[in-house]
């Protein structure tokens, strides 16, 4: 018999990293759109653990480089806590966003998790943006583009050293598929890093099968796969529930292959589902696509497969 994968949801019920309000309404949107109801169908074992709780967006302007910094972290070390208490229960933590910068919690849990089990990390991230920003580059401060950089040791110190220590991942953890919008001074940044990135222009140039073979080519049992969906990676035709909507994006079926080829490869350990805005959305379409995207991502398929 299959193992029935037990999932915990988690809300993170804030838009204190972006630049748009909205995001803070994202995991009811969510819930409303049948989050539960559709994995739970899927033959997964589904605890809502209901919201986390965290300061209100004061939406002020940068100090010293960054917006709302204490907020952050504080909404980060409760995402971390969160994300770690389900892991440690051998649950697969599912956190419904809020805005992109509570990846650095998710993310740093989900690190120290596979150091305490010997495990390998692989992060997939399907983002329109690399969010490898720092305050020196980016006039905004706004931390949601700037989770990876703080996650792999760039960045104010509250944050790179959320887990106790920084790093908390090196960049060769992490695959980026989808990106399409690189600031310019992030450009220099991602190339020191070595990021490896798998953008629009090379997903055009070969299609998302190989990409996704190429991303997903050394995954092995002792891999643990944590999925971090931006919901702007799809193009906002399809999509436009997204505070930073980006033309080009994959469209219904690359996402669905993409998340296709992820369930066939791996099982899923931990999955963020971030930055869905139902104030920019129509009808709460967004949030549908993007439960049936998740869906798939554990296991659903357009054919009976083995």
């Amino acid at each position: 018999m299959p193992r029935i994968v037990p999932i915990s949801l988690i809300g993170a019920p804030t838009d204190i990293g972006a630049g748009h309000r909205g995001a803070s309404m994202g995991p009811e949107a969510l819930r409303v759109a049948g989050i539960g109801e559709a994995l739970a169908q899927r033959g997964c074992e589904v605890v809502d653990r209901g919201n986390l709780t965290g300061p209100m967006n004061p939406w002020i302007g940068p100090r010293d480089g960054y917006r709302h910094l204490d907020e952050v972290v504080t909404w980060n070390l409760s995402v971390m806590q969160a994300v770690a208490a389900e892991l440690r229960q051998d649950r697969v933590p599912v956190l419904l966003g809020g805005d992109h910068c509570l990846a650095v919690g998710s993310i740093t849990a989900v690190a120290q998790h596979c150091r305490e089990r010997g495990k390998r990390l692989l992060v997939l991230w399907l983002d329109a943006h690399a969010d490898y920003n720092t305050s020196a580059v980016t006039p905004s401060g706004n931390i949601h583009g700037m989770p990876v950089a703080c996650l792999c040791g760039l960045g104010p110190r509250e944050l790179t050293e959320l887990g106790g220590s920084a790093p908390a991942i090196t960049p060769d953890c992490i695959r980026q598929i989808g990106i399409r919008s690189v600031d310019t001074g992030e450009k220099k940044l991602v190339r020191d890093a070595g990021l490896d990135i798998y953008d629009m222009r090379y997903i055009d140039e070969i299609g998302m099968k190989r990409v996704m073979e190429e991303a997903l080519t050394d995954i092995d049992e002792n891999t643990h796969v944590h999925v971090s969906f931006d919901v702007d990676f799809l193009d906002p035709g399809i999509a436009p529930g997204v505070g930073t909507t980006i033309p080009g994006g994959p469209n219904y079926r690359e996402a669905q292959l993409c998340m296709e080829m992820i369930a066939d490869r791996a099982s899923i350990g931990s999955l963020d589902i971030m930055e869905l805005n139902p104030a920019f959305d129509d009808h709460n379409r967004t949030a549908v696509l993007a439960v049936d995207l998740v869906e798939s991502l554990f296991g659903k398929s357009t054919l009976m497969r083995d």
